[in-house]
């Protein structure tokens, strides 16, 4: 299946989603970062027709990141009539959050890194639910179904996921097809979620096409290493374990 295909698949899945629906969505709300797959899934939401949300969450966030969020949010409302852009500083509702834990002695950098996505996630279903929308959810098939690379009730919190079925590299590909910011694909991959901006594969300790080379192949020299960092995550992937009563 050549771009083009993968485009109008995509494009063609969410609209049936939302058709196929008790009560249909009235729009689709997604959170857009200044990354590539929240560009690209930001871009195929707007190319359905629906009435589209695209929100940049500023949190304590570089201007670099800020910037070309702002950049794309632009882009989508010339490009897409259908489609809103609003901006949503939550910087000072986290401070209070963060200071407030701080001070109770609950800190924790991991634990307020994943605050950020979580306080994302509250606010895309605020405007979901003010939308009557579908919050749309930007992972892609290595951080998702790969390794976990996700914050679990966070940016893994979500009503739909379109991209998920997708590579990182096929990201790019589609990315690029569809004229998004030259910067924004060249762009070092990053969570945002960090005050030092460090990168996702930083984090990983792997490139994403060493992930994906890991991934396809039982036989790469990073197998092991892909493998671990899964194990460690997969209670995000896998469904809530259930105490079941015996009935009998």
């Amino acid at each position: 299946m050549n771009n083009q295909d993968k485009i109008e698949f995509i494009i063609d899945w969410i609209t049936d989603y939302v058709d196929k629906m008790p009560n249909p969505a009235q729009s689709l709300v997604v959170g857009v970062s200044g990354g590539i797959d929240s560009a690209l899934t930001s871009t195929l939401a707007s190319m359905t027709g629906l009435q589209t949300y695209a929100l940049s969450m500023p949190i304590n966030t570089g201007a670099k990141c800020n910037n070309l969020g702002e950049v794309h949010g632009h882009w989508l409302k010339e490009k897409f009539k259908n489609t809103n852009h609003m901006t949503i500083d939550l910087t000072s509702t986290y401070r209070e959050f963060n200071s407030l834990l701080t001070n109770s002695n609950q800190d924790s950098d991991l634990g307020f890194a994943n605050s950020k996505s979580r306080l994302r996630m509250v606010t895309l279903y605020q405007v979901a639910a003010a939308q009557g929308g579908l919050v749309v959810g930007t992972g892609n098939k290595v951080e998702d179904f790969g390794v976990g690379f996700y914050t679990k009730y966070g940016d893994g919190g979500v009503d739909i996921s379109p991209i998920a079925d997708l590579m990182k590299s096929e990201v790019h590909s589609l990315a690029s097809s569809l004229g998004i910011d030259e910067r924004i694909l060249q762009a070092p991959p990053t969570d945002g979620l960090w005050d030092d901006d460090r990168t996702d594969e930083t984090q990983l300790g792997l490139s994403y096409n060493e992930l994906e080379e890991a991934m396809l192949n039982e036989d790469s020299i990073n197998r092991n290493k892909y493998q671990k960092i899964r194990k460690n995550n997969l209670h995000k992937m896998n469904s809530i374990p259930v105490c079941k009563i015996p009935r009998t």
